[in-house]
């Protein structure tokens, strides 16, 4: 494997590692995100926390990308002077296998961020971790959020109940998957994107 992939540079985005840097971003987004993000992400209800404890966090997010534990991007406009959302690959869903999840900023929404982003890492996932599945999982409410791996060509897989929260309780989640054989006929594997690995030479 070339990668991992540090950055990740799209038609109208950048996907990268964050730095502990990058908190005062990071809180500024979520902080004006967080009535959009509060009904369908668990994490944002430990929000506001201290500037301190996103540094922390974005070293523990810095540390197990080097480790290859799990790959959490901040997206960033092309100058890289404001975050529009996060997103990630997450080896949760078992061996040579990535999950992608993903937010975006509540004044981005609508402009196709997610879709792209969930394009390039899909991209990476399959051409640089080569993996041979890629899942996007979503509660059933979130329709916007479903939208996303449906206009990538995933297969609506399965429907698990009672797995994730929406709107403070249960609901449904549904898991989306794309296989290695599918991906070359996806509008993914379309994208025109440039990666770079941690010494900043193109792997991608």
């Amino acid at each position: 494997m070339p990668g991992p992939a540090y950055r990740i540079v799209t038609p109208q985005l950048v996907l990268r590692c964050y730095n502990p840097a990058d908190a005062p971003l990071l809180a500024a987004a979520i902080t004006e995100s967080l009535e959009h993000l509060l009904p369908w992400m668990p994490w944002a209800a430990a929000e506001p926390e201290p500037l301190q404890a996103k540094i922390e966090r974005l070293r523990r997010f810095r540390a197990n990308f080097d480790l290859g534990h799990d790959y959490v991007y901040g997206i960033f406009n092309p100058q890289e002077n404001r975050l529009l959302g996060g997103t990630g690959l997450h080896p949760r869903i078992g061996n040579n296998a990535l999950e992608i999840g993903y937010w975006i900023h509540k004044d981005y929404i609508g402009r196709g961020y997610a879709t792209e982003t969930s394009a390039a890492l899909t991209k990476v996932a399959f051409e640089v971790n080569q993996v041979e599945r890629v899942e996007i999982h979503c509660a059933v409410e979130n329709v916007r959020s479903a939208a996303v791996p449906r206009k990538l060509g995933f297969n609506h897989e399965a429907t698990l109940k009672n797995r994730c929260f929406a709107n403070g309780h249960k609901c449904d989640q549904m898991v989306w998957s794309l296989f290695a054989r599918e991906y070359p006929a996806s509008p993914a594997a379309q994208l025109e994107i440039a990666a770079y690995d941690a010494a900043e030479r193109r792997i991608l």
